[in-house]
């Protein structure tokens, strides 16, 4: 039997305003047990549990003392991983996520302006893809 990916889980300063970032960015709800320590945020379809096997993969968020926001696109704290996010219109997306607190990021690496990066409030870098 194959393992199912269950939580995607990023360490930042507090879990609790993370998860409130990344829930409305994505329309997604954090679960009623989230605290500034851990968070997990849901899609509304249903996280992977024991009830719901075929769930979809979920967010969490872990606080960790001491956090170094991550640098790119280089530094003495790379990226270790980030989020692509997928939208069918970039300038009302990149409006909505701005509004809840990213940062555009100075770096624009696409050419053909098929993706565009942006910083968190933890800094870690995420896209909005075009799709």
């Amino acid at each position: 039997m194959r393992p199912k990916l269950d939580l995607i889980i990023l360490d930042c300063p507090d879990a609790l305003e993370l998860a409130a970032f990344y829930g409305e960015v994505l329309g997604w709800t954090p679960e009623d047990s989230a605290t500034r320590d851990f968070a997990v945020l849901a899609p509304p379809e249903g996280g992977i549990s024991p009830e719901n096997p075929d769930g979809r993969p979920a967010l969490a968020f872990q606080r960790i003392d001491g956090f170094v926001t991550p640098t790119w696109p280089g530094g003495a704290h790379p990226q270790q991983f980030h989020l692509d996010l997928c939208t069918p219109d970039m300038d009302a997306s990149e409006a909505h996520v701005l509004g809840l607190g990213a940062r555009k990021h100075a770096h624009q690496p696409s050419t053909d302006g098929g993706f565009r990066v942006y910083l968190d409030p933890a800094g870690h870098p995420f896209c909005l893809i075009r799709g």
